[in-house]
């Protein structure tokens, strides 16, 4: 009799586990579909896309899961094939990487712009300047502190563009005026502001940096401060595990009406962060604006 009831309880304590996994099964099949979307820091760091990406999720169920890294990483690992689709801020290097196939095609999402910021006092005094290699020619003959991002960022490759065009080598001064974090903008203006040091920030991040002190906006404007961000979809061809249906949706959308619409509805303390410029490169409406 004993022996009866055990085997009966076991027969049911097994039917419960098949049924339970049976259960678990379309459960698991109808998971949420998520992408990869490799990007770079300073869109993160201006919280655009927790405004943009629950919108997109709402209209077509897929998440995005962002990793966030400088340009130059945030390229780097989407040829490794960790991730389904770029948006970064480094057209040249873009270009490279689809002409290389590992992107399909590469569009223009948005635009803002590049500024120098640096102590009230303004050390070197640059300020009013629409010319940022004549800036930064100032600051190195100043010998004025300067933090630079030096991880290969789209913002440290478009600072490295400036000092070139300036004719200075700002390496060569490493450690002594030329301070390098290897940090990423949020970071890099902290280092900026402890050292009182003129940085080089794309104006998105600088909106929502909180720890600006006396730290103002010396040299804006000017179409060499530019900060245009492209989109690309990771080549399945070349990495059989991209998503490219769903990369597809998520690039289809952020340069339909609707998403170019929330990319510019997007804005803090009043000021818009970024320009939609889909299809079309507008002028710069960015001036003046802090």
């Amino acid at each position: 009799m004993f022996l009866s009831r055990t085997f009966t309880r076991g027969c049911l304590m097994l039917a419960a586990l098949v049924l339970s996994l049976t259960l678990a099964s379309p459960r698991q099949a109808a998971a949420k579909p998520f992408i990869i979307l490799q990007s770079s820091t300073s869109t993160v760091n201006s919280g655009l896309y927790n405004f943009l990406l629950p919108r997109f999720t709402s209209k077509t169920g897929i998440e995005v899961r962002v990793v966030s890294a400088g340009t130059g990483q945030a390229i780097n690992n989407a040829k490794n094939g960790d991730g389904d689709v770029l948006l970064v801020h480094a057209r040249s290097a873009e270009e490279k990487f689809v002409a290389q196939g590992y992107g399909v095609k590469r569009f223009d999402v948005m635009y803002n712009d590049f500024i120098i910021v640096g102590p009230a006092d303004d050390p070197a005094e640059i300020s009013g300047l629409e010319d940022a290699s004549a800036a930064f020619k100032i600051i190195a003959a100043a010998k004025a502190p300067f933090a630079s991002r030096g991880d290969i960022s789209g913002t440290h490759k478009k600072e490295m563009k400036l000092w070139k065009a300036s004719q200075v080598d700002p390496v060569t001064a490493s450690g002594t005026w030329y301070r390098e974090t290897g940090s990423g903008m949020g970071a890099t203006l902290n280092v900026a502001v402890g050292l009182r040091a003129y940085t080089l920030t794309d104006r998105g991040t600088w909106i929502s940096f909180k720890n600006r002190g006396d730290f103002k906006i010396h040299v804006q404007g000017g179409t060499a401060l530019l900060n245009q961000y492209g989109i690309i979809l990771v080549n399945p061809e070349k990495h059989p595990n991209v998503k490219a249906r769903e990369g597809q949706a998520f690039i289809d959308w952020i340069l339909s009406a609707q998403g170019q619409a929330a990319i510019a509805a997007y804005k803090l303390g009043g000021q818009q962060l970024f320009f939609p410029n889909a299809g079309t490169l507008s002028s710069l409406p960015l001036t003046g604006r802090d």
